[in-house]
């Protein structure tokens, strides 16, 4: 074998290298009050560098044709690296309760064993390649889901996560045993030359995506969301909503589009009905939450269903506003979590909507941006949730289809929709009276650092153009 193929895997080389030194110091440091600070710091320093590797890898392939790295998928790589790093200062709060404390370096390696799975899963250019990277992600991620061992929930959203899991890598493989049935050949460029449109290959096609939506949450592949969601530490809560989804939409697109494009006419159709699904019916169940993770699980389902808008259009301006479009939800979505890390750290583990009533009356910083983050998930100008739902639709009006205005339709009536239960949340912390507003607390300075980032790409993002550009610029 020729290792120095493994100089064409930069980005993901690096990861492994971040991977054994903080599994080497871990392993090292001693019990006491420095090795929390020194994991952090050192985690937290290593993955600020690994966006370098990312920013700058050049496309490549090894491996005969296993591996093959766009300039698309550094840039994604690059989005949920910076995203896992909020992630790793948003969760420091968490990590000093008692119950994990000590368990850090447990927990930063899981996160980074994910993140290395999405990096090769995003990279695959064989089917196997592809399998594998999506259960180096999805193992690890069960056991971060359960990470809080203590609380039955927990344990209850891991065993419902990974026995979920389990049965769409079985439907997947079985559709991936349909395509090499047909074709011969499991390589992403060779399957594209050989796929017909046989009833073998439409099941696959079938059989392959149902498997996929589970990662995305799309609906009816959802079921284990709100469990999940709710059960979880909202760290992981908000990793498993933005990073994980992020990589497994992108995934999505680069196979639809590029494997399947010869059965471009079959998977539209199932993306259609898919989107309109997955909008409309996590709409009517966000209404119905009392439980602020759970309103956030079905929020996240709606989102999925605007990411593969911009998959409808198979174009590079899709590719652009898919990117787009998890850099912001990236943003977005962190800094809601993050509020709700804060809050159920500092009030007994609360997490209920209701006690958010009167919320601005004692922590009016908090309140306002949460508020900010909620209006850009709606999709409220000037902020940059409404500049990614604007290119996803014009990604999906390119594709000139009148089914694909059909679903525009229904999306910006949802988008109308969702204005209202987002809403509910801004009632309740600055409208709904209460007698017993949540207490007074002061944020401690991770998650502090965690909300200054987002709200800064909340801002930005939205603010200047030139992002968009280099995004496009890299995609196309």
């Amino acid at each position: 074998m020729d290792y120095s193929q493994f100089l064409n895997m930069i980005p993901e080389a690096t990861l492994m290298a971040i991977l054994i030194v903080v599994f080497i110091a871990d392993f090292a440091l001693k019990n006491n009050g420095k090795k929390h600070e020194i994991l952090y710091g050192l985690t937290g320093l290593l993955l600020l560098g690994q966006i370098t590797p990312c920013a700058l890898a050049e496309p490549a392939s090894a491996f005969g044709g296993l591996y093959v790295s766009s300039a698309a998928a550094n840039v994604m790589k690059l989005i949920l690296t910076a995203g896992t790093l909020i992630v790793v200062v948003m969760s420091q709060s968490w990590l000093q309760r008692d119950d994990v404390k000590n368990k850090e370096g447990e927990f930063y390696m899981l996160v980074i064993s994910t993140l290395l799975g999405m990096y090769m899963m995003m990279s695959s250019g064989h089917f196997l390649m592809f399998f594998l990277g999506l259960e180096m992600a999805s193992v690890p991620m069960a056991c971060l889901v359960a990470f809080d061992k203590m609380r039955k929930q927990s344990a209850e959203g891991a065993a419902k996560y990974i026995l979920t899991a389990t049965f769409s890598s079985g439907v997947m493989l079985y559709g991936i045993s349909f395509i090499y049935a047909a074709t011969g050949t499991l390589y992403f460029d060779d399957v594209v030359a050989c796929l017909t449109t046989s009833p073998l290959t439409i099941m696959g096609l079938v059989f392959f995506f149902s498997g996929l939506g589970f990662k995305i949450s799309l609906v009816p592949f959802h079921f284990w969301t709100a469990d999940t969601y709710q059960g979880a530490p909202t760290a992981v809560t908000g990793y498993l909503s933005v990073i994980s989804k992020g990589a497994a939409a992108f995934t999505a697109m680069i196979i639809l589009v590029k494997v399947f494009a010869p059965m471009i006419e079959y998977w539209t159709v199932m993306l259609y009905i898919v989107i309109v699904l997955s909008i409309t019916i996590a709409n009517l169940f966000a209404l119905r939450q009392k439980e602020l993770k759970r309103f956030m699980a079905f929020s996240s389902i709606s989102q999925a269903g605007y990411i593969m808008l911009a998959v409808v259009g198979a174009n590079q301006m899709g590719m652009a506003a898919l990117t787009y479009y998890v850099l912001v939800y990236v943003v977005a979505n962190m800094a809601v979590f993050t509020v709700i890390n804060l809050v159920e750290q500092n009030n007994n583990g609360t997490t209920q909507m209701e006690s958010y009533n009167g919320f601005y009356q004692t922590n009016p910083k908090l309140s306002f941006l949460m508020t900010l983050a909620l209006f850009s998930l709606a999709g409220i100008p000037p902020f940059a949730g409404m500049f990614s739902k604007f290119f996803v639709f014009m990604a999906a009006a390119q594709s000139g289809s009148v089914w694909a205005y059909v679903v525009l339709f229904v999306a910006l009536i949802n988008t109308v929709a969702s204005l209202y239960y987002y809403l509910l949340i801004v009632k309740a912390m600055y409208i709904t009276p209460t007698d017993s507003p949540l207490p007074t607390f002061k944020s401690d300075c991770n998650s502090r650092l965690a909300l200054a980032l987002c709200t800064a790409g909340i801002v930005a993002f939205g603010v200047f153009s030139c992002i968009y550009g280099w995004i496009e610029a890299a995609t196309f």
